[in-house]
């Protein structure tokens, strides 16, 4: 038979979990027989999770719906067990530390004490002739205090290398407690986190039902990687998607099925709301819904209890946090109040404002208080009156804003709103108000989670919503994964993106007569390969890591890959400047471009050369180009060119060689010079 007000426990699996830019949505399934009631305990929530995002539905069976959806926390003594066994080995570690430092002290000191033995001769008394120096004396303690102070040092050598042995010991230790996963229960209390449905449609027949548990957590971030391998003279390649992935949700993801979306999981959905301009007669603004005044003679329902006197103190006094537990958190700042029966209580005063101080709100209208004007000003609430001889004169009263008080969207979540008791301030005790008595260790633990976000990232990472612009992708992956919550970075294998892939050298002679090899990269797929590092292999040989940029679909990137020391690239450059016109009136400047190349390879390279000619917005100046070079296509690199940027492409065979030529020719007027740069380049 079943207790009253009890509920069948169900145990939950993590199936599959979306990580999103910051933060994951993860999604439990449980099974099992619906009882007569209708009500389920799920359990194996994290504490991290967000309450109001828990989703709850029935799959695979007609006619049964959840009609109800909470958490609830269960905390009870985990017993007088030991605590894990990573906090038993730093706190001995530290104990040995602790004892190794004073060892060393002591031996620091006694060789401070034997360094100062010292002969003191005997004070002579008047009258008494001078002495004789026990010189054998004095050296022999000079003897003793040599011999005392080598063991003393040799001792202090083995004790200070003890002391570093320790050290390093408790921080390798201390590193692997704060890297371990907080999917452990603390070790002195023993903390369920379940979900309680209520389930409706099938009470008599009470069939065999799978929930699933949707709820989205903090404490999630993920970058982008990519792994390239490429054999000379194909014109693809394999590019296989990879994300760096950490989490400190305080659940380990085992076996789940893992995608990554570019998209904020926080982003804001309500709309924006028009409201009307009404020119005319002033009319009094509605009151919002839900909202009402609070109850008259509320302040005589505590009057027996104020009665009664003070409560007695029974409860322990403070209890000592163990190592590894939680701190206790910051007293919240007091929230608005709210009225008796479940709606927002009556606003601040005219001219207040929500969030002021409790003895502002007492659910009548009061004359205002006297407040300093730079208080008055910055917080917009009124404060209690000062003592007449500190108080400051009034400043003048100011018209108060017509129409009832308009609390906000906290004050209206019903949901959300707790009833202050009577142990409370007086001006709170009867009154809702929002989450004045949240979880606070579950507030906690969602900080600790969200301070995975400050991570440092992988070399060229790019944060996804960084490089995903105004566009959102979601990448699934090919196979389950297991990620521990310990806040570090994990890799994941995400699946193979088919790429076109082309090898070009690509030289700009004027600035550095270097040619470089690149991978030309293309994307056929419908979905942006984002920013991040990408791990080249050319032929079965590791190359480098780079940075592949954003490669939108259909885009084309290049991707640099060092210096080609097997092409050879000379350029040479002549100008000529003389006088043209009917009176000489006009200046030329002819300037010739003379580039060699010479491929020194195995096999056939395609080469390109990077020039430029000058650009102008002066009407009496003309360029005037000689040579087959081209303008570059657009769409062909991850920045707009360069104006005035040349092209010439060369096919190379083994061991062949290509000359080019160009130029341009330069015309102004001959009362003007160009100044600046370089003529000759």
């Amino acid at each position: 038979m079943e207790a009253t007000g009890t509920a069948d426990r169900w145990g939950s699996t993590l199936d599959s979990v979306v990580v999103y830019a910051q933060g994951a949505l993860c999604r439990r399934l449980a099974a099992g027989r619906v009882p007569r009631d209708g009500r389920v305990r799920v359990t194996g929530l994290p504490r991290a999770l967000d309450p109001s995002s828990l989703r709850a539905r029935v799959t695979g069976a007609a006619g049964v719906r959840v009609t109800e959806a909470r958490v609830e926390v269960e905390a009870e003594p985990a017993g007088a067990g030991p605590p894990g066994g990573l906090l038993r080995e730093v706190e001995r570690l530290r104990d040995a530390y602790a004892a190794a430092r004073a060892r060393l002290d002591r031996q620091t000191a006694l060789i401070e004490e034997v360094g100062a033995l010292r002969p003191v001769p005997p004070v002579p008394r008047r009258g008494d002739p001078p002495r004789r120096t026990p010189v054998d004396a004095w050296l022999e303690l000079s003897a003793f205090v040599d011999e005392r102070l080598a063991r003393l040092h040799a001792r202090l050598v083995e004790l200070e290398d003890a002391l570093r042995d320790a050290e390093q010991e408790l921080a390798v230790a201390t590193d692997r407690l704060a890297r371990a996963s907080t999917d452990a229960a603390p070790p002195h209390v023993a903390t369920t986190v379940s979900a309680v449905l209520t389930l409706d449609g099938a009470a008599d027949a009470r069939p065999e039902v799978e929930v699933e548990l949707e709820y989205g957590v903090p404490g999630a971030v993920w970058a982008p990687a990519y792994r390239l391998t490429h054999r000379q003279g194909e014109g693809g390649g394999r590019l296989v998607l990879r994300a760096s992935v950490a989490q400190r949700t305080g659940e380990d993801w085992t076996g789940v099925r893992i995608a990554l979306a570019t998209a904020d999981l926080g982003r804001r959905t309500d709309l924006p709301r028009l409201r009307s301009v009404r020119i005319g007669r002033r009319q009094p603004v509605p009151a919002p819904s839900g909202w009402r005044e609070p109850p008259p003679g509320l302040a005589g329902l505590f009057t027996g209890y104020d009665a009664a006197g003070p409560r007695p103190v029974t409860g322990p006094g403070p209890v000592p946090v163990a190592a590894g537990a939680l701190p206790p958190p910051p007293p919240p700042p007091p929230p608005a109040p709210m009225g008796y029966g479940g709606a927002p209580a009556a606003l601040p005063q005219p001219g207040g404002a929500y969030g002021a101080a409790p003895e502002a709100f007492t659910g009548a209208p009061q004359p205002p208080a006297p407040a300093s004007p730079s208080h008055r000003a910055r917080t917009g609430a009124a404060r209690p009156a000062p003592p007449a001889a500190m108080a400051p004169p009034p400043p003048p009263s100011a018209e108060p804003p017509a129409g009832p008080p308009r609390p906000s969207d906290a004050e209206l979540d019903y949901a959300a709103l707790v009833l202050s008791g009577a142990d409370g301030p007086a001006a709170r005790r009867g009154r809702l108000f929002p989450g004045s008595s949240g979880d606070a260790v579950a507030a906690e633990y969602r900080r600790r989670a969200e301070a995975v976000a400050s991570l440092p990232l992988p070399v060229h990472a790019v944060r996804p919503r960084v490089s995903a612009g105004s566009f959102d992708h979601r990448f699934d992956a090919a196979a389950r994964a297991d990620i521990p919550s310990d806040g570090t970075w994990h890799t994941v294998t995400v699946g193979e993106i088919p790429v076109g892939l082309r090898t070009e050298y690509l030289c700009v002679p004027s600035v550095e007569q270097t040619v470089y090899a690149t991978l030309v990269l293309s994307n056929a797929t419908d979905q942006a390969l984002l920013a991040g590092p990408v791990e080249v292999t050319v032929d079965d040989e590791f190359l480098l890591t780079a940075a592949l940029p954003t490669l939108p679909p259909g885009g084309v990137r290049r991707v640099g890959l060092g210096q080609a020391e097997g092409i050879r690239v000379t350029r040479r450059t002549s100008l000529n400047e003389s006088a043209a016109g009917l009176r000489n009136n006009t200046t030329v400047l002819d300037h010739r471009v003379h580039v060699e190349l010479a491929n020194r390879l195995p096999g056939p390279v395609t080469v390109e050369i990077r020039e430029r000619v000058p650009v102008t917005s002066e009407p009496d100046v003309r360029i005037q180009e000689r040579a087959d070079w081209a303008a570059p296509e657009p769409g062909t690199e991850s920045e707009p060119a360069v104006p005035g940027t040349r092209v010439w492409r060369a096919e190379l065979r083994a061991g062949g060689t290509a000359v080019f030529d160009g130029g341009y020719e330069i015309r102004f007027p001959a009362g003007k010079s160009l100044a600046g740069g370089n003529r000759r380049s």
